[in-house]
């Protein structure tokens, strides 16, 4: 045995005892994330930011398709410009964090740490754009951004979190209504074929909306627990921002005009989606496609024989083939703590490889995704292995889609809802009048919140399920984080 086989991770506290230790133990102990001296904040850690730098090369490679560029805007903003757009203002005020000083002189004008950038960026517009011929503005900026949270938790909810915040200017309404359903259509992407998580897509109610918007366009994902999970959104503003901020240029006739305004973002709250889409109580589960490591190759008895020569062959065919291979060769720790190590942050394949696998000409190949472990033979190894792990992110989409199938149930009133809530905890699919009223007493008599209209709308009948008038939409309804 290895002398540190007795320090093997403590326990994870299962899901069905403690959902949200469990998410705890899980990030904190396959060394994703760790807890910033500051509450609320986090320190996301190699293994964690390199599935974010997944995430964000994906998303990256698609805006430069589209002819989006890059660009960044200050971190601080003044406050005179954050309350130059009133709906704005009062939608982030609470969340709101100020610099007052610089260096030890009290500033004449408080500075905001953005909580989000649509001030600044179109106070810069503002002083840019001159032309319709300059139009459109398809721009992206990659930060962090600062919203004072009471509750943290993190990757899910977190006083600073890391995203991209898409800001572009249209000529027509058309345009920007495109570029709207273009950015919805780009993180449901994101999500199905990097992630492997299924999603509803639909447009948020006039009370979920952002904060200055006219249309929010959603994707709401389904964790284990049943809960929702705002996973990126699409908002299509107008010219609400444009006007208030004067964004002005010269039309075709030679007029002034204020173009049309989209926002969209997305941000590292996915990776906790990630994590309670397809984790377990072993640890992390996660999809090739965003695995910092996809396979790890673990020698048995490797001072014997020649099983580091065919390993270390074994590990060039796989490097040449563009896999992400890790040779856990370390000689103080057993296979079987290596199995557990590995398992536990969640690598979707293990091949183990010792003298009697090379004389059978085989190695084990062990899957994450389902815990099974066959023998694969030797010969042309690395390409079975490239179809195995695309059999694995396919497998792992249609695994969690069936989940939230199975745990979308259909509710004609508030009893069949609440019943839900208590037996079967996830999606609700219901009429519903279109109220704000009714809309904020669902919230108040259960916390649970209309997610979406989705756009693939179904009749379920004819009257609202929580106050009984004309329905007018298929909604979503759940708890959510």
């Amino acid at each position: 045995m290895g002398k540190k086989d007795n320090q093997f991770v403590q326990e994870i506290t299962p899901m069905e005892v403690d959902f949200p230790q469990w998410y705890t133990d899980v990030i904190t102990k396959t060394d994703m994330v760790d807890y910033a001296p500051i509450k609320g904040f986090m320190v996301i850690k190699p293994y964690g930011y390199a599935m974010w730098e997944k995430i964000q090369n994906f998303l990256d490679n698609r805006y430069k398709a589209t002819g989006h560029k890059n660009c960044y805007f200050p971190l601080l903003i003044p406050e005179s410009l954050l309350q130059k757009e009133a709906d704005h203002i009062e939608g982030f005020a609470p969340e709101v964090a100020w610099v007052t000083h610089g260096g030890n002189k009290k500033l004449e004008e408080r500075l905001c740490i953005r909580p989000t950038s649509e001030t600044i960026i179109c106070t810069m517009y503002s002083k840019w754009l001159k032309s319709y011929r300059e139009l459109p503005y398809l721009y992206n900026q990659w930060c962090s951004v600062v919203r004072w949270e009471k509750t943290t938790r993190p990757f899910l909810r977190t006083s600073e979190f890391l995203w991209q915040e898409g800001h572009t200017l249209h000529e027509t309404k058309e345009e920007a209504m495109a570029e709207t359903v273009q950015q919805l259509n780009d993180y449901i992407a994101v999500c199905k074929d990097v992630l492997a998580i299924p999603v509803i897509t639909g447009q948020k109610s006039e009370s979920e909306k952002f904060a200055g918007g006219e249309i929010t366009y959603t994707i709401e994902a389904m964790m284990k627990d049943g809960k929702a999970l705002q996973s990126g959104t699409s908002h299509f503003l107008g010219k609400h921002f444009t006007e208030a901020f004067d964004i002005t240029y010269s039309d075709r006739e030679g007029n002034l005009a204020n173009p049309y305004h989209t926002s969209w973002g997305a941000s590292t709250r996915l990776i906790g989606g990630l994590v309670m889409t397809h984790s377990d109580n072993r640890g992390l589960v996660l999809p090739p496609k965003v695995a910092p490591i996809q396979v790890v190759i673990i020698p048995i008895a490797a001072q014997k024989g020649n099983v580091m020569e065919k390993v270390d062959e074994i590990y060039a065919a796989l490097k040449a083939r563009g896999i992400e291979v890790e040779l856990d060769d370390r000689d103080n720790y057993s296979p079987g703590w290596k199995f557990n190590e590995w398992e536990m942050k969640g690598v979707p394949v293990r091949i183990e490889i010792g003298p009697k696998d090379i004389e059978n000409d085989q190695a084990m190949v062990f899957r994450r995704d389902t815990l099974e472990k066959e023998a694969y033979a030797l010969e042309g190894l690395d390409e079975k292995i490239n179809t195995l792990l695309d059999t694995i992110q396919v497998d792992m989409y249609n695994k969690a889609k069936a989940f939230m199938d199975e745990n979308t149930t259909v509710v004609q009133n508030m009893d069949e809802f609440k019943v839900m809530l208590e037996e079967k905890p996830g999606f609700a699919k219901a009429m519903w009048c279109g109220d704000a009223e009714c809309e904020a007493q669902i919230k108040e008599e259960t916390t649970a919140t209309i997610r979406c209209m989705p756009f693939e709308q179904e009749n379920l009948g004819c009257k609202c399920f929580h106050c009984g008038k004309e329905a007018k939409n298929m909604v979503i309804v759940g708890k959510a984080y």
